[in-house]
């Protein structure tokens, strides 16, 4: 397929060398958090006209040029990534999932593979919060998914397990309005993945934040990549903010998961459901794209192919969307041969894709053509579960999403929250990130303790319906 409208004002984007010992002792900051990674990679970044950040220059090591992006030379128009190398079940899903985690959009992308070998390409714009984009560490992770990229990431002299280490990062500072969402976008821009997290707030009016974090850089053991995280932080948080600790998470993690707060049976009920909650009913009245949302159709024909069964998905757009599909088809265990991501037309996305069972035979049988038909159209309807219930005395709102069954949750869902509510304007006594079985699946579950504001009174379910429409169209990318 050729993407209509498509436009080639362009410029790639070269992978970056890996940086001597030398270059790297001598790495000091300079400039934004979101480009001295590049910088450290032996190039100077240089401004698209788009608002992102090119690459760096230098030549490249092997297999590099599976991936190439071509980042869009003025504002408004896409970014073009293109990823040419083996294939393997799940690529796609493990793509978008970096592409998503990098605050990007895809308006649209292309999809073809024999099962050996694979060909994407997505047109990509950042989103409205992202205020730039690091082009060359996009390459080098989605460089490190590509089976013929197996390569660890420029920056790291030692070979990255399979497993990434996470670290504990305590921050100890005075409390106020939007805290925890600018520690958040710090730890985003500097690549740094949140896994786990307990906030709460003392008597005296500070805050304790526990993060266990993983780096999506690789750099987290060395004594730099520390330093300067600390000092990021201490710039954004100011003299109110005692030094920042990082270390390697030890069985304390263990514990913590372990530990996470239980839900009461009535909210698990509510959260876990696969029809809306009252609260997100209400909301409706709030929101139009809840009601297109039910709109969403999907079709399974095997009349056009002679090997491969056609699904046809037509749905309200949303942030992730593309993510969520082939997510499911990932723990479905449904390869697909070949696909089309439509561009945006009127709110609504068509998605055509070629798809197979694991055993290479088309999908004929009724039941499972029911049974996967359903499984797209709940988590098309309901990618993110928002409530807003009592916890004792206090008011919380809790946020879901169902984890891959590689143990993957869903990118930025913390940032997303904590963003929404900052432009709302509810501060956040509490915090808290675990895992809860149910549904026979495992979901990724965020806890906020809320307190209570004069425009939102929590006591008022118009003020919880209200709070929870601004969080979930946040999360949805409708705001």
């Amino acid at each position: 397929w050729k993407r209509e409208g498509a436009r080639e004002s362009v410029r790639e984007i070269p992978v970056a060398p890996r940086p001597s010992a030398e270059s790297g002792r001598n790495l000091r900051r300079r400039g934004p958090v979101s480009v001295r990674w590049a910088e450290a990679a032996g190039g100077a970044p240089s401004r698209s006209e788009g608002g992102g950040r090119g690459g760096v220059s230098g030549m490249g090591v092997g297999s590099d040029d599976a991936v190439v992006i071509h980042v869009a030379s003025e504002a408004g128009e896409a970014s073009k990534i293109t990823v040419n190398c083996p294939d393997r079940t799940g690529l796609g899903c493990d793509l978008c999932w970096i592409i998503l985690e990098f605050g990007l959009y895809i308006t649209s992308g292309d999809v073809s593979t024999d099962g050996k070998w694979c060909y994407l390409v997505y047109w990509v714009v950042p989103r409205s919060d992202v205020s730039s984009v690091l082009w060359a560490n996009l390459k080098i992770r989605l460089l490190s998914e590509c089976p013929s990229c197996l390569i660890s990431f420029y920056f790291d002299p030692v070979p990255r397990s399979t497993t990434p280490q996470v670290y504990l990062l305590k921050v100890l500072c005075v409390d106020r309005k939007g805290l925890l969402h600018d520690v958040t976008q710090i730890l985003s821009e500097l690549e740094l993945i949140i896994q786990r997290v307990k906030v709460s707030t003392t008597p005296d009016g500070r805050v304790v934040n526990l993060f266990f974090i993983t780096d999506g850089m690789g750099l987290l053991h060395t004594k730099q990549r520390r330093d300067e995280t600390s000092a990021c932080l201490n710039a954004v948080l100011g003299e109110s903010c005692e030094p920042c600790e990082i270390q390697l998470a030890g069985p304390e993690y263990e514990i913590f998961q372990q530990g996470c707060s239980s839900l009461p049976p009535a909210v698990a009920e509510e959260l876990f459901s696969p029809e809306l909650s009252d609260d997100e009913i209400r909301s409706q009245a709030l929101s139009p794209d809840l009601t297109k949302l039910k709109k969403s159709s999907v079709t399974v024909d095997n009349s056009l192919s002679p090997a491969h069964t056609l699904l046809q998905v037509h749905c309200v757009d949303q942030k992730g969307l593309l993510y969520d599909i082939l997510r499911t088809l990932k723990d479905c265990n449904i390869q697909i041969a070949y696909g089309r991501f439509l561009s945006n037309k009127k709110g609504y996305r068509e998605v055509d894709l070629f798809v197979l069972q694991s055993d290479g035979k088309k999908l004929v049988d009724p039941e499972k053509q029911g049974s996967l038909c359903s499984r797209l159209r709940t988590e098309m309807l309901h990618p993110l579960r928002v409530i807003i219930a009592n916890r004792g005395p206090d008011t919380e709102l809790l946020v879901a999403n169902p984890v891959e069954l590689s143990g993957k949750g869903r990118p930025r869902v913390f940032y997303d929250v904590t963003y929404a509510l900052k432009m709302l304007g509810i501060c956040i006594f509490s915090a808290e990130i675990g895992r809860h079985c149910a549904a026979e699946r495992q979901w990724e579950v965020y806890r906020f303790l809320l307190d209570e504001t004069r425009e939102f009174p929590l006591s008022n379910s118009r003020g919880r319906s209200r709070i929870v429409d601004g969080v979930r169209r946040t999360l949805m990318g409708w705001s």
